[in-house]
């Protein structure tokens, strides 16, 4: 879909490391750590742990569906999983580095969640991406400002800023390849407020992104850019 370009896209050359963002994927639950979700509650099974590739297997407890999230610096997706109906589990993974880290599970896969912090410790982890390009994106009721005409080159490592102007809801925006697996994502933002992530597009060809709350992306908040 060709997106209306309001505000036109950002581009500058950045020399400020950025955490890059983890994937997040269904995968083998062997040595997962446990995430029990509920509407009251959020419970991780270790507080502490050790930096690298871990995978979460998050159970629901609740009588709604959830979502959880592991975010980095308050806002950064470091890795998800959305749609983890009642009485059922699910898995994923996030690459971390060391620092400190809020798990958010979201009763209704809505708000901001109920928060329980992390830390993780040790050498091990992606190493941090730095952004050669940025772009701007302006997030409105319902579509994405700012991406038509928006084109890069195979390799580029990325921050998209995504600034909701949106005047009462929450939007986000998530980035999928060539070949429609999530490449990053910027989480739920507020009003006023800035979203961000890196994304390293490894591959050419067409990627999309869309706004996954609700049914946003039906309401026509989603479009496409172009590597080459």
């Amino acid at each position: 879909m060709k997106l209306r370009a309001r505000v036109p896209s950002a581009f500058a050359v950045l020399t400020l490391p950025v955490l890059a963002l983890g994937a997040c994927s269904s995968t083998d639950d062997s040595g997962a750590i446990a995430i029990t979700a509920s509407e009251k509650a959020c419970q991780v099974g270790k507080a502490v742990l050790n930096a690298g590739a871990t995978n979460f297997k998050v159970t629901n407890d609740g009588g709604d569906v959830t979502e959880v999230y592991v975010y980095a610096d308050g806002d950064q997706v470091k890795g998800e999983v959305e749609n983890v109906g009642p009485g059922t589990s699910r898995t994923f993974s996030a690459d971390l580095t060391a620092g400190d880290y809020e798990v958010a599970c979201k009763p209704g896969m809505k708000g901001d969640g109920i928060r329980t912090k992390i830390v993780v410790s040790g050498s091990g982890g992606k190493a941090m991406a730095i952004p050669n390009r940025t772009a701007a994106v302006n997030a409105m009721d319902y579509e994405y400002q700012g991406i038509d005409g928006m084109s890069f080159t195979k390799g580029d490592t990325v921050e998209f800023r995504m600034k909701n102007d949106a005047p009462g809801e929450k939007h986000e925006m998530e980035v999928f390849g060539p070949d429609g697996k999530l490449r990053g994502e910027v989480g739920p933002t507020k009003p006023g407020e800035t979203g961000r992530v890196v994304v390293t597009l490894a591959d050419s060809g067409s990627y999309r992104i869309n706004c996954g709350i609700k049914d946003h992306s039906k309401k026509g908040m989603h479009g496409t850019f172009t590597v080459t």
